[in-house]
């Protein structure tokens, strides 16, 4: 029998008002029904409403991981330095790594993920082959020191992971504990109850080869991603892998004239050049000028992990931006921001705004030009003609061709993807969508094995090296997108298997009789094994206390009062706002049904 947790006595308070730094719906009603209280920028408590159903959530997690055979462990939060510097992440991880040093100053982190651990257990306990495959995981708190962090559970500097690790032999076994993986994965989520899609993404700073995300449908979700319906090809914006634009041909390159500069004036953007080209330089074939077939580039400035920086050109079509995320993803590890007026400075042949392929390309200091890679947008085809910056103020050049008026130094995926751009499997057209990060699962390969020197010796003897697998669930992220995908304008609404009680009785009025009635029920229901939240306080309106339960989102919720003078109770499912009144008699065994999903007894 489960203890009835009692609004008299529970640690709780719920409040009226957003709070103020709370930004998405989900975060406030988490706040204000109080499952969880702000403690830092990024850093929340977890109230004891809250903390059941995080653990309801590590269940879940819990139960599918040890389904496909994997064995839990715990590995501390602080970590030493050694085994990061081996695998190059004490640098890579830049300033998102909280380190520290102890008394004695010797450096430490707190762990952001645990591929490292991981590893050297596995390395100092098993051998041969014999011992795997292998799959351990751990449910523990992880930390990383986000510039802004923002959404509450979201997006938070301390938060709570399931990271798991297959280690195998050969690729033939990582294969087959990554697709275990996946369909536990599936499992999980269905189970969690909020609309989701897998995606193709981008392996980032983790390394390995193949990498899926599962996202959590939700328009207030920071990751973007795109279908196509046609295929079902789906992927992250971030490993949107844009097709390479074919050469043009021969005979139109050759019909293009020579590449001309032309007098632009006032013209620093690709709407004033566009209506400038239009005015002074009409087109030879009659039809109006457009962003596309201008040529910007834009300078950004990288700074990897070991501090040094480095300026990047990117070029690309004019009705195309680039995307933050994208880019971030091709030139991981290192950071990027704009160029600034002092970049701008240290390279006085770069004007700004009329910049043009001439002076950029590593190739470019030897006729005068800034030294600056230069990468092109794979739209950007071999043979066409552009209209771009003449590198001189108020000047562009016309029927500019690439590869026979300039080159680049190779190609970068960072223009932004829009609704309607074809698949990159040919099959139909994109659409756009946004998602919340739920999972992410990796082939890793070797490169955590080869760092740490992990080997066992394969069945004819001979030492080879560990081939390894990665996949993370966001166990307290879990808990956010749910609340973001489920709630109503009044309050939370929980699915039965993550709710935080089965049941919340709510007893109204003044007559002892209702509370007596309210408690002898509540007793009932849980020793036929519900959890019960009881609305027992006794000065409390029956308004405040129909408010609190629609906020703290309990699916069934049964009210106790005036109608107990006729013999009757009120079910009310949270979920679809439907009530119904059922005989005093009946309640224990029409409630139980309702929780449990099947008819009452006797029916």
């Amino acid at each position: 029998m489960t203890r009835p947790l009692r609004l008299s006595t529970l640690f709780l308070r719920t409040l009226r008002e957003d709070p103020a730094d709370a930004e998405l719906p989900g975060h406030k009603l988490l706040v204000r029904a109080g499952y969880v209280r702000r403690a830092a920028p990024g850093v929340y408590s977890w109230l004891p409403l809250g903390l059941r159903v995080l653990r309801k959530v590590e269940a879940v997690v819990r139960e599918e991981m040890d389904a496909i055979g994997g064995q839990e462990l715990s590995f501390p939060a602080l970590l030493p330095r050694e085994p990061y510097e081996a695998t190059g992440r004490w640098t890579e991880y830049g300033p998102n790594l909280f380190r520290l040093q102890d008394r004695k100053g010797v450096d430490m982190l707190l762990g952001p993920t645990h591929e490292e651990m991981f590893t050297l257990a596995v390395k100092d306990m098993f051998s041969s082959y014999k011992e795997l495959p292998l799959t351990l995981y751990q449910i523990q708190t992880k930390y990383r020191d986000e510039a802004r962090p923002r959404a509450g559970l979201l997006r938070g500097r301390e938060f709570i992971m399931k990271d798991s690790y297959s280690f195998d032999v050969d690729d033939s076994g990582l294969e087959a504990a990554y697709q275990r993986h996946r369909e536990a994965y599936v499992r999980i989520f269905d189970r969690l109850g909020f609309d989701y899609v897998v995606v193709h993404a981008d392996s980032g700073a983790m390394g390995g080869s193949a990498s899926e995300e599962f996202l959590a449908v939700s328009p207030v979700g920071e990751d973007t991603f795109v279908r196509c319906e046609a295929s079902g090809y789906a992927a992250n914006v971030e490993a949107v892998v844009v097709p390479q634009a074919p050469d043009v041909d021969e005979a139109t390159v050759a019909a293009t004239p020579a590449a001309h500069v032309e007098d632009t004036p006032d013209s620093p953007t690709i709407a004033t050049l566009v209506a400038q080209a239009d005015a002074l330089h009409p087109r030879a074939d009659g039809r109006s000028w457009t962003a596309a077939d201008t040529l910007k580039n834009v300078l950004v400035l990288l700074t990897h992990p070991d501090g040094r920086t480095e300026p990047l050109a990117i070029g690309l079509p004019g009705d195309r931006e680039v995307d933050a995320k994208r880019l971030e993803a091709q030139v991981a590890p290192a950071t990027w921001r704009p160029f600034e007026a002092d970049d701008f400075a240290a390279y006085p042949m770069l004007a700004k705004g009329y910049i043009g392929p001439e002076v950029l390309g590593t190739d470019s200091e030897q006729r005068g030009g800034s030294g600056i890679r230069y990468l092109l947008d794979p739209s950007v085809a071999r043979g066409s003609a552009w209209v771009t910056g003449a590198d001189a103020h108020g000047r562009h050049v016309f029927d500019l061709v690439h590869g026979r008026d300039f080159t680049a130094d190779g190609v970068i995926q960072a223009g932004a993807i829009r609704e309607g751009d074809p698949s990159p499997d040919g099959a139909g057209t994109l659409t756009l969508a946004r998602g919340i990060e739920m999972g992410h699962i990796f082939q890793l390969g070797r490169k955590y094995a080869e760092a740490l020197d992990l080997k066992v010796l394969d069945e004819n003897g001979k030492l080879v090296t560990v081939t390894m697998g990665s996949y993370g669930v966001g166990v307290s992220r879990a808990v956010a997108a749910v609340a973001e995908a489920t709630h109503d304008e009044v309050g939370l609404l929980w699915p039965r298997e993550l709710a935080p009680a089965d049941v919340h009785v709510v007893a109204t009025g003044r007559d002892p009789e209702v509370f007596a009635h309210a408690e002898r029920l509540v007793q009932d229901l849980a020793a036929a094994g519900l959890e019960v939240i009881h609305d027992d306080r006794p000065k409390v309106s029956p308004g405040v206390k129909f408010k609190d339960s629609e906020l703290l989102g309990v699916p069934t919720v049964v009210v106790v009062g005036k109608g107990l003078a006729d013999g009757v109770i009120e079910i009310k499912d949270r979920l679809s706002g439907t009530r119904r009144e059922v005989a005093v008699e009946r309640a224990v065994g029409e409630v139980l049904a309702e929780v449990r999903g099947s008819a009452p007894a006797g029916d």
